[in-house]
This record gives structure tokens, C-alpha cells and sequence, in this order.
């Protein structure tokens, strides 16, 4: 095996175990719900084993996922994917979240959103020697 499929496979194996996670399922669930042992699972999320494609039919089923999610980074094409580029980092930690905060983050975002477009406007309006205004939130719980 050479160092791109060892790449490929750990990349894989890590969105599995996210998505696993992101459906409340422990390794034994998964396994059940798709005929494959626990340890078998274990070895695709560390990378270490990789699926036939019927496997990899049966996790994205069972996980509610495309196969776009597993395997977008590695394929070169001129369409746009259907996701930008994830920060995995992120998508952990929001998984983490009660509903709560992550409705919290979702309405910081949307401030953040409507900020970064208002910046760019006051970017345009400093080129036309206006001030630009500075806009600053604090969120408070």
C-alpha cells in the first residue's frame, strides 16, 4: 500500500467516525446496524482497514452521508463540491454542543455574516474617501 491510499484511508476513516458520532452511535451500534463488527469499525475510523464498496453503500445509509463527504478531498474536479471546505476541527467540537448552543452559534454566526457584509461595504465606502465604520458585538449569556 502506498502512502496516498494510507492518507485516503485515514481521511476516510476519520469522517466515519465523525459522522458516527454525529448520529449518537458507538462503534457497537454502527456495527450491528450494518452487519460488520465493532472491530472492523474501530479499524476503518483509525484507518487502518478499508471497506468494500458495499461497505462504504452501507455506512453512508446508516449514517445519513454521501459519499461526496468521504471522499470530495481526494477526487479532482472542476465542480464545485457540495460542501466547502470543513474545518473537521470545528465539526467536532460543534458535535459536542446541546441544541442550545449550538442555536446560540448558529444566530452568532448569521451576526457575523451580516457583519463581514457590512465590512465589505465600508471597505467600498473607505476607497470613496468615506469613513469606514467599525462595527463591534458582544455576545452575552
Amino acid at each position: 500500500m502506498n502512502d496516498k491510499d494510507k492518507i485516503i484511508m485515514k481521511n476516510v476513516g476519520k469522517k466515519i467516525k465523525l459522522a458516527r458520532i454525529n448520529a449518537h452511535y458507538t462503534q457497537e451500534q454502527l456495527a450491528e446496524k450494518t452487519s460488520l463488527t465493532s472491530k472492523f469499525i474501530s479499524q476503518l475510523e483509525r484507518g487502518i482497514s478499508f471497506g468494500r464498496a458495499n461497505t462504504i453503500v452501507a455506512l453512508c445509509n446508516e449514517l445519513n452521508i454521501s459519499p461526496n463527504f468521504l471522499f470530495d478531498d481526494f477526487i479532482n474536479s472542476k465542480k464545485q463540491s457540495e460542501f466547502p471546505s470543513i474545518d473537521i476541527n470545528f465539526i467536532k467540537l460543534y458535535i459536542e454542543l446541546d441544541d442550545y448552543n449550538k442555536d446560540v452559534l448558529k444566530l452568532f454566526a448569521s451576526h457575523l455574516i451580516r457583519l463581514q457584509n457590512n465590512n465589505e461595504n465600508n471597505k467600498l465606502n473607505a476607497k470613496n474617501n468615506e469613513d469606514p465604520k467599525i462595527f463591534v458585538v458582544f455576545l452575552s449569556l
